[in-house]
């Protein structure tokens, strides 16, 4: 047995104090995080294995008492030990939105999950987050050439495009720092989210947050990199969510969904460059077929946006093409 799952048996042993269990693996996420689903006497709980010398539950707890706070369905923290890097979690159960999501079902499931982001945005306390600011957005979007294009493609840009590639991340970058600020989830999407009995949803992996643009979190569930769904729906929910939430006064419905159209382009190259690392660094190659989709969100911006041209251009003739063959020979 790899020594750090029987240091999490002893702890369970002796500190926890159950001496008969099964542990079981629940989930991993794109982190060296792992959870675990500990059942002892008809309980099911949750432990979170986050390595000292790799993770920090310091984030975890932080945003975990924030989000509680507001009275959305976050796990309860039931027992930490700081030191080991573990931590015993309620558990929100084994139903993810991904497995969820149908035509039929699409409406009433991110009903609620529209419901429980605003309460995140109105209610959550940002104060002292990471700022979702310039250097970070540009460090971001560099994961898709760094990674996605040099590294996995084997495409580097000459001068000249380079050049072209930089103005659409200052147009991008703009875009974003023009939103109100709020408390900003990260990763709220269709498999961070749990279908819930009672108080839907569930919302799980959440330690990133940040104070960041009003429309991220909206893109990352409604532009999800794991299921996609027409662009008029998409955009009749998210002018539906605009109009719930309050904004700045001027500020008008086309506003909110440019900024929410534009947000989703930084966010996909965000993804798609983390997806080729996820492969290249970590040795995880299941991201990289969630690479076309994620791209297909910059495509379908191609007619509207004049700035995007460049970007559009470099997807559609370069990147397309050379990813189906670079992803066939990775995954075994």
């Amino acid at each position: 047995m790899p020594a750090r799952l029987t240091q999490i048996h002893r702890w369970i042993h002796y500190t926890l104090g159950i001496p008969e269990y099964t542990l079981t693996p629940a989930s991993t996420d794109a982190s060296f995080r792992r959870y675990f689903r500990l059942t002892y006497n008809g309980k099911s709980r949750i432990v979170m294995d986050a390595p000292p010398e790799r993770e920090s539950c310091d984030n975890y707890i932080d945003i975990a008492t924030r989000l509680l706070a507001t009275g959305v369905h976050v796990p309860a923290i039931l027992e930490k030990d700081l030191a080991r890097g573990l931590l015993l979690l309620s558990d929100l159960g084994t139903e993810l939105y991904l497995d969820a999501l149908t035509e039929d079902s699409a409406d009433r499931l991110y009903g609620d999950a529209f419901r429980a982001l605003a309460d995140i945005q109105s209610r959550a306390d940002k104060n002292g987050l990471p700022s979702y600011d310039e250097r970070l957005l540009l460090q971001e979007m560099m994961l898709f050439p760094d990674w996605l294009l040099s590294r996995h493609l084997q495409i580097n840009l000459p001068e000249e495009q380079r050049v072209g590639l930089k103005r659409v991340f200052a147009f991008l970058i703009a875009n974003a720092l023009d939103q109100p600020r709020v408390f900003v989830h990260r990763d709220y999407h269709s498999r961070n989210l749990m279908v819930c009995p009672g108080h839907n949803p569930g919302i799980v992996d959440f330690q990133d947050a940040v104070a960041g643009p009003v429309t991220y979190d909206l893109v990352s569930l409604l532009k999800d990199c794991y299921i996609k769904w027409p662009r008029q729906q998409v955009n009749d929910w998210a002018s539906g969510y605009c109009r719930t939430i309050k904004l700045p006064a001027g500020v008008e419905e086309a506003t909110f969904l440019r900024w929410f159209d534009l947000m989703g382009v930084q966010r996909q190259l965000k993804a798609s460059g983390i997806f080729a690392r996820l492969y290249h660094r970590d040795q995880k190659s299941g991201y990289l077929k969630d690479i076309p989709r994620t791209l297909s969100y910059i495509l379908d911006l191609g007619q509207e946006y004049a700035e995007l041209q460049f970007l559009v251009d470099l997807i559609r003739n370069r990147v397309i093409p050379a990813l189906g063959e670079a992803n066939q020979s990775c995954v075994p």
